[in-house]
């Protein structure tokens, strides 16, 4: 029983390692698009609010 628990610790750690390194290397690029294209967003109506001088009071 000890030799089949010797052998069943390598195998859970080599199962292990495949699920990590299988989310690890995910496809991670789609939030990205979006956090961009808010940031475009965001520099863009800096630039518009910015342009119209100061605020009268």
């Amino acid at each position: 029983m000890a030799a089949l628990a010797w052998l069943l610790i390598p195998l859970f750690a080599a199962v292990g390692a495949a699920i990590w390194g299988g989310w690890a290397s995910r496809n991670r690029t789609t939030g990205d698009v979006a956090e961009l294209a808010g940031y475009a967003r965001f520099r863009d109506a800096m630039e518009k609010t910015g342009s119209a001088g100061p605020p009268s009071p």
